[in-house]
């Protein structure tokens, strides 16, 4: 399939972390629709052969890679970028997507451990992936770099600050490359996600009935996000309709985080 005039992402190759459910498998579902060549990368092979078939049905089998990678690993990083460079032989589209999440009542409670677990995936993956990726989008002549923010990017929350400070730094990084890699014609944005269903918050309706109510009740849109609604937002940034767009963040969340 082939994207519309400025919005076509014919003959771009996307490289998709986390790309194997969730937001990332929305927003490569998107590049695919649009005509990307799509790299999804994971830890979990059985969830990354599932996300391949359904992105094949998209593109078809020549199109569509899916690469077993752990993003903190800066070995496993670089080697699972060559292989979709020795395939497709570019690389134009970057989604830091990958990230985690681990909860304490109260900031203080969070054990060092799970603090610093979060801060490895949520945050110095995207430096360590962003770093490998960079260089072939500088030999092409162009790049996109999308960073997965987060509502948390914007405002605290207490039982999460792992999580809220590592998204905060997202969205400085975000700003920092802009600048850098401008002068390359590599534009760097970032994508803040409201509360959106996936394997991260599914149990949440269930599990916390009164603030599942609350979410929707202060979210204009009156419901909960799904994968999908990222896609627009993702096809734009890794398109030439944002080739004057860099070292923003957009919030994608119904409305959630303008109350």
């Amino acid at each position: 399939m082939a994207g519309t005039g400025m919005f076509d992402l014919s003959g771009r190759v996307a490289f998709v972390t986390g790309g194997n459910g969730g937001i990332g498998l929305g927003m490569a579902k998107a590049f695919a629709e649009n005509g990307a060549q799509v790299a999804i990368i994971g830890r979990n092979k059985s969830k990354l052969n599932t996300a391949k078939a359904e992105l094949v049905k998209i593109a078809g089998e020549d199109n569509v890679i899916a690469v077993q990678c752990d993003v903190t690993d800066k070995d496993s990083v670089e080697s699972s970028i060559e292989q979709v460079v020795d395939k497709y032989g570019r690389l134009d589209i970057l989604v830091n997507n990958a990230g985690v999440n681990r909860r304490a009542d109260e900031p203080h409670l969070l054990k060092p451990e799970d603090w610093q677990y979060v801060i490895d995936v949520n945050l110095t993956s995207i430096h360590t992936v962003t770093s490998a990726a960079f260089p072939h989008m500088k030999n092409g002549g162009r790049g996109k770099i999308i960073n997965i923010g987060s509502m948390m990017s914007i405002f605290g929350t207490a039982y999460a600050v792992a999580y809220a400070a590592s998204k905060g730094g997202v969205v400085q990084y975000t700003k920092s490359c802009a600048v850098a890699w401008a002068k390359y014609n590599v534009q760097v944005n970032a994508v803040l996600p409201g509360w959106i269903v996936t394997e991260m918050t599914d149990q949440f309706k269930t599990a916390f009935p009164d603030r599942y109510a609350m979410i929707v009740g202060r979210t204009p849109a009156d419901r909960w996000g799904q994968p999908s609604d990222l896609g627009g937002t993702a096809v734009f940034l890794a398109s030439s309709a944002s080739d004057f767009v860099t070292g923003v963040s957009i919030p994608v969340d119904g409305g959630y985080s303008v109350w």
